[in-house]
């Protein structure tokens, strides 16, 4: 059994759980310069109460998760700018005592508040390259070599008192086998969502089905699923996953437009299927039949914001 298994627990229990959505979009609406190799990561070096504010403003908006800034933040990615590791992973747990902090202030004022959980967000190899191969998974390590680049900042993560572990936008097979691994080392649940080739497939060319049987029936997985993804994708990749575990599923798709990783711009979303075809115009209308494909934790990434989630939460209390 996981040292921490509330998200598990309340899973189990049928809740559903609407998450957080992009952090990067709000910090840039504060004013933040993002466009560095460490993204959000940046912003703990900065300005690190502007981020427990946006944690702060999705829980009001209804999110039961706050996923932490720690996707781009890694000890290689700091050390350019001097840093040493000990420093690096001090902000890597920096970034759990914000969420947290959000979160104790939101329930002081909310005492009726449901549970509310803090996620470590574990971001690929690819993030720390900061070239977009996140969305291709055209790289590759030895397992042990995957398992020394993501220890520490999991330990970091794990000391500051996450109550879970979000392995993210995962292109590779290989470095979910490693992740999983290490969930198992420290004991703590974990949820692994990936990114997309297509419907049925991770960006690496693994088949959905392949990861879900490699995570099904593992203790330390809470939830499998996708994220940074198009709207359009979500159903068919849930579909696939649900055929091969009994895992309940996690979704939290990109808002819609369409990401270019090598001009690292966004185009517009496609005309939406308003005959329920499979292209919801937003998260509030997939998130219906995301539900009925077994997603039980339903938030959003790139691009969203407090109000996306808003509107999921109310469509999960509906």
């Amino acid at each position: 059994m996981p040292v921490n298994a509330l998200l598990s627990t309340l899973l189990e229990s049928g809740e559903l759980l609407p998450a957080d959505g992009a952090l990067a979009t709000e910090l840039e609406a504060r004013g933040c310069n993002l466009d560095d190799p460490l993204w959000s990561a940046k912003v703990l070096l900065e300005q690190p109460h502007l981020i427990k504010d946006v944690h702060r403003d999705y829980f009001a908006a209804g999110a039961r998760i706050a996923t932490t800034a720690s996707y781009q933040a890694t000890p290689q990615g700091f050390a350019p700018r001097g840093m040493s590791e000990r420093e690096a992973l001090e902000l890597v747990a920096l970034s759990v005592r914000l969420a947290d902090e959000a979160r104790r202030e939101h329930l002081a004022a909310h005492p009726e508040a449901k549970p509310l959980l803090v996620a470590g967000s574990v971001g690929p190899y690819g993030a720390y390259l900061a070239d977009g191969s996140e969305y291709r998974g055209d790289y590759f390590l030895a397992p042990a070599e995957f398992r020394d680049f993501h220890r520490p900042r999991i330990a970091a993560l794990v000391g500051a008192g996450a109550d879970v572990l979000a392995c993210e936008t995962l292109p590779s097979f290989t470095e979910a086998e490693a992740l999983l691994a290490l969930s198992k080392e420290f004991g703590v649940e974990a949820w692994f969502s990936f990114s997309l080739r297509d419907g049925g497939h991770i960006s690496d060319g693994t088949p959905l089905t392949s990861v879900a049987t490699l995570l099904d029936g593992e203790a330390t997985v809470a939830a499998v699923g996708v994220n940074c993804v198009p709207l359009e994708l979500v159903t068919p990749a849930l579909a696939a996953l649900g055929a091969a575990t009994s895992k309940p599923l996690v979704a939290y798709p990109n808002s819609g437009e369409t990401y270019d990783p090598v001009t690292k711009t966004w185009s517009p979303a496609p005309p939406s299927d308003s005959a329920g075809l499979g292209h919801p115009a937003n998260l509030a209308e997939g998130s219906a039949t995301w539900q009925d494909f077994g997603a039980r934790i339903i938030g959003g990434c790139c691009r969203t914001t407090p109000g996306d989630i808003a509107a999921v939460a109310e469509r999960l209390r509906a």
